[in-house]
């Protein structure tokens, strides 16, 4: 039958099929990312608690996620310090990013379980996506895609050195 839609091939993916929708705990990325550097994970930030990671899948330029470094799956289970510091890293989250990407606003959110819509429903993390006037665009509704226009590794760079200077 045919179809209207642009298919786009992507391989990496394949790891939430496989696993049924979901990563094993031995192969959490929010858990494996933090072994790595910086740089290769896309961490912005290291609290003592809690970390702020790009999201490898964006819905906008500068989409952040604070993870607890324990794993974890819902709020519930974070304790009070955690929940301290997962609080403080979104406020400065908001801050850098007002800062370097003179965002206008911000959508914020935990998607809890996997029937939520959390897409990694095994280790608690919070999205936070900067939003610009006039940022909706035709291609998500005509095209069914999302431009972001910067490279992550780039982002990641530029919102780590401006986290230095809070």
């Amino acid at each position: 039958m045919p179809s209207s839609f642009q298919h786009l091939w992507t391989p990496h993916r394949l790891v939430y099929i496989k696993e049924g929708q979901q990563p094993s705990e031995n192969n959490c990325p929010f858990c494996l990312a933090t072994a790595n550097s910086d740089e290769e994970s896309l961490i912005v930030y290291r609290g003592q608690r809690a970390y702020v990671i790009l999201n490898l899948f964006p819905y906008n330029s500068g989409h952040l996620l604070i993870c607890p470094y324990r794993h974890i799956a819902t709020y519930d289970q974070a304790t009070p310090e955690e929940v301290a510091e997962i609080g403080l890293l979104t406020q400065q989250a908001m801050k850098v990013l007002g800062n370097v990407s003179r965002s206008h606003g911000f959508n914020i959110g935990m998607n809890q379980g996997e029937v939520a819509g959390a897409g990694i429903a095994g280790h608690l993390h919070q999205h936070i996506v900067p939003r610009w006037r006039n940022d909706s665009n035709f291609f998500p509704i005509i095209a069914e895609t999302k431009a972001i226009p910067r490279l992550l590794g780039e982002v990641r760079e530029e919102l780590a050195a401006a986290w230095l200077n809070l």
